[in-house]
């Protein structure tokens, strides 16, 4: 990892700090980030009923997804720019920054007008050429780690961001493909507590997409949070029987009130054991 120079904690003996970024109300890095909403915004009334809920549980920031990538050219591609409206307005009313995946360097400055955070997908980790583009637009950016991806890919392509003029890069474990087929994908925790430990930028996890069972999301988020992750991304449907999209991954606003107590239970937890020694 000689090469990385921008992400890494220590680099010839010169310590960086551990990046704090500034969106809304919250600072990432210091505050504990909670992002949760459906995977799709499918409707206005869906996206507002999530957002409500879930910033009534307890959460900071508002996901939805505008544009999807589907392994399926026929599944729900999204609504667009109509979603990217739907999800802007959603996230004015409850207070809540809103974040969305983009997918297409052509979408980037749009999706900018509208976003306060540009996701950056597991499929387009190594698109070098989107990561350029949003490094030049300076908005946040939260980095999933590619399925098949190597602890030293995923840090390079944060460096292309951050070599790009953009120091406000947040990593996401999302789980990477293995032999198991029990669940989606396998939560590398283990990866939070190294990436932590090489890295000066904050590190969220993903327990929707990596265990793609709404029964796992609470063990895993609890796991997540004693590994020493910054924050969570969670799905959240209002109806999840209902979705056009990862339905059996995403909890109801009761389920994700019910975990929102749990991880707050946690960080105490974590708090008083450091206080300890």
């Amino acid at each position: 990892m000689k090469d990385l120079k921008l992400v890494m904690a220590k680099n010839h003996d010169i310590i960086t700090p551990k990046t704090e970024i500034k969106i809304g109300n919250i600072t990432v890095g210091r505050d504990f980030l909670v992002i949760a909403g459906p995977c799709s915004v499918e409707s206005e009334e869906q996206i507002m009923k999530a957002a409500t809920a879930v910033k009534a549980a307890g959460a900071n920031m508002l996901r939805g997804g505008t544009y999807k990538p589907r392994t399926s050219p026929y599944s729900f591609q999204g609504l667009g720019r109509i979603g990217l409206q739907y999800l802007s307005v959603a996230g004015l009313k409850t207070g809540l920054p809103v974040i969305t995946e983009v997918t297409d360097t052509r979408d980037v400055y749009l999706i900018g007008e509208y976003a306060d955070v540009l996701q950056i997908g597991t499929r387009n980790m190594q698109n070098y050429s989107l990561l350029v583009e949003v490094g030049k637009l300076k908005k946040p950016v939260l980095l999933k780690r590619g399925m098949n991806a190597t602890i030293e890919e995923w840090l390079s392509s944060a460096e292309y961001i951050m070599n790009e003029g953009n120091p406000n890069v947040i990593l996401c474990e999302r789980g990477i493909r293995t032999f198991e087929t029990l669940t989606r994908n396998t939560l590398d925790l283990s990866a939070v507590a190294a990436v932590k430990g090489l890295s000066h930028l904050p590190v969220v996890v993903d327990p929707s997409h990596a265990t793609g069972r709404a029964d796992l999301i609470r063990p895993m988020s609890l796991s997540a949070v004693m590994a020493g992750c910054d924050g969570l991304e969670i799905e959240v449907h209002p109806s999840p029987e209902e979705a056009l999209s990862d339905k059996e991954q995403q909890l109801t606003p009761e389920q994700f009130h019910i975990l929102m107590e749990a991880v707050k239970k946690t960080l105490i937890f974590k708090e008083e054991l450091k206080e300890k020694g």
